[in-house]
């Protein structure tokens, strides 16, 4: 099988709200200049970024009072002071002129009555400084930005195709394995520079909010690459998921009023955050959520088991519902069979969003072991860890990350590929390695189907790694990773032998994705003797800033062991104090 190439200045990989923002930063600053790549699993436009549904923070209105400073403060304290603070100062102060650009660029944010933009208040934040577009926030960011990318030529789009591996070597980016399913055949993707744009890794666990894509691709493939995956231990769990389902119902329906009830008919979140109540930072509200069912307060679902506590928004009234929370009264009638405005919305906390990732500067320039950029690579959005978000993230700062790390990236991207030399192909010898890897699992002829492996992994990560935590249980959960991991090596099967789209095989690499990412979570939480935002520990509940105000750094030792180190926490203007809501 030959390797066939394909060459751009620079080549995105991921189509959401951060690779979209790359790209148009690219175009709009530099035009014909730079031939543009944008390689997306899945189509284009269908990108997990359409998912988002609450809205996307700045402060807009400073002369009512908000300000950069209690942005900042928000999101430092939200991290548990996990979060590098300089690297939020720098969100913080570009989100305005992200959100007015996409203004300009034709969102239709949700308006005030003398038609200024709205707000919303949004769990942990001191100000109503949450910009939204009903609940369908994400999907009007994604077509947003599209539509003005369409504006631009020099650019390609490769929908459907799975990037297998990244080529790093001598401290230089040089290119992109893919696999495309239409043929079948590896691809290498030459470039001066690459933005990884891959999102998290939220398919780890059955009880999710995130798309079936979101195997944490990017992040599995920096691993094998040498590159450092930092803070990977800290998974959010957002509160309110749909039961049974796990779909996100938004903060924006408790950032509208909304309350959270037990069995008994309280309103418990005044037991645990008695100023926020229902809008207490995502961690701590799960937590609160979690405790009411341990001690008896929750309900039971017959049809799956799951027990749940309620998101009542009856008081809402029909109007309000239907005009601010248009998407969850839809959700709830298909997926639950429950309308909103009559009964109250059955949750519980779901796995939803990935605070680690691949380790970057502030500036989202990828680094290795030694703290050196790998140049020509950057990571944006979800999949890195820049950190600004640190053990927990704030809600509706996610798009936020997006758009500025997406601007970021795409600038320095084109600023260095303009100046870089052309990347040379790899050896034959790696070329041969990539085949290898790709294919080995087809030659298989019987063993354990890879979707059994995957569910098991994901049981395994949701009663091990989940809200609480302890040491036995995550100890044995590391045991029945590396397990896994060893089926996956020497038994794993794909059925379908066929060269042309070829999703079992897809599935099965994904599956491999997955168990690396796996194993560093449970390295990383099982070491980190403290509890720290979402990593909470029954063990070790109190958190410690003698010995653990610090991020924790992975690289792939062996087969099935990972190298932690840690490096400490870039505190510019706030140290650390207890939080309180």
């Amino acid at each position: 099988m030959t390797v066939e190439v394909v060459e751009h200045d620079i080549v995105i990989v991921g189509s959401g709200i951060a690779g979209l923002r790359a790209a148009v930063e690219i175009k709009r600053n530099y035009g014909d200049k730079l031939n543009v790549g944008l390689i997306s699993k899945v189509q284009l436009m269908r990108s997990h970024s359409v998912a988002a549904e609450g809205g996307t923070a700045a402060v807009l209105y400073r002369e009512e009072g908000d300000s950069y400073a209690l942005h900042a403060w928000d999101t430092v304290k939200g991290s548990d002071f996990l979060a590098d603070q300089d690297v939020v100062w720098l969100m913080v102060k570009l989100a305005a002129e992200e959100v007015r650009l996409l203004e300009h660029w034709g969102l239709p944010w949700s308006r005030r009555p003398d038609g200024r933009i709205a707000l919303r208040p949004f769990g942990g934040h001191s100000f109503n400084r949450t910009l939204y577009a009903a609940d369908k926030t994400g999907f009007y960011e994604m077509q947003t930005l599209y539509n003005k990318l369409l504006e631009y030529d020099g650019w390609e789009r490769y929908d459907e195709w799975f990037v297998t591996n990244i080529y790093v070597d001598e401290g230089e980016f040089k290119g992109l394995f893919t696999l495309n399913p239409r043929d079948g055949n590896i691809y290498l993707f030459k470039a001066k520079a690459a933005i990884l744009a891959t999102g998290g890794a939220g398919r780890l666990y059955s009880f999710t909010t995130y798309s079936h894509s979101v195997t944490g691709d990017g992040l599995a493939m920096a691993m094998r690459a040498g590159i450092p995956l930092k803070d990977m231990e800290f998974i959010q769990f957002h509160p309110t998921g749909l039961v049974p389902s796990g779909i996100l119902i938004t903060e924006g329906a408790r950032g509208e009023g909304g309350y959270l009830i037990n069995n008994k008919g309280e309103r418990f979140m005044a037991r645990y955050a008695p100023q926020k109540m229902e809008l207490a930072p995502r961690d701590i509200v799960s937590r609160a959520i979690m405790r009411e069912i341990v001690e008896g307060k929750g309900f039971i679902d017959e049809v799956s088991g799951l027990e749940y506590v309620q998101l009542d928004l009856r008081h809402l009234g029909e109007d309000k519902i239907n005009d601010k929370l248009p998407a969850v009264r839809e959700i709830a009638l298909k997926h639950a069979g429950i309308d909103p405005v009559e009964e109250p919305i059955p949750i519980r906390p779901v796995a939803h969003y990935t605070m680690g990732g691949i380790h970057t500067d502030t500036y989202y320039r990828v680094l290795d072991k030694d703290g050196r950029w790998i140049r020509g690579l950057f990571a944006a959005g979800e999949v890195a860890a820049a950190s600004i978000h640190g053990a927990n993230r704030l809600g509706s700062n996610s798009t936020t990350e997006c758009l500025v790390s997406g601007r970021i990236t795409g600038i320095l991207a084109a600023e260095y590929a303009l100046k870089a030399e052309e990347a040379k192909e790899p050896p034959r010898d790696r070329v041969a390695a990539e085949e290898d890897w790709v294919y080995s699992l087809v030659k298989r002829e019987s063993g354990t189907p890879s979707y059994m492996v995957r569910r098991e992994l994901q049981d395994t990560m949701g009663s091990k790694f989940y809200v609480f935590r302890t040491e036995d249980g995550m100890r044995d959960g590391l045991l029945k990773i590396v397990k896994l991991r060893n089926i996956m090596r020497s038994d794993a099967y794909v059925e379908d032998k066929s060269r042309v789209y070829n999703t079992d095989l897809i599935l099965a690499l994904e599956t491999v994705n997955m168990l690396d990412i796996a194993l560093v979570i449970a390295k990383g939480a099982i070491t980190r003797l403290e509890s720290r935002g979402a990593h909470y520990r029954l063990d070790y509940t109190k958190r410690d800033d003698v010995d653990w105000l610090k991020h924790t750094l992975a690289l792939r030792y062996g087969e099935d062991d990972v190298s932690l180190y840690y490096e400490p926490v870039r505190i510019t203007t706030w140290k650390p104090t207890e939080r309180k809501y």
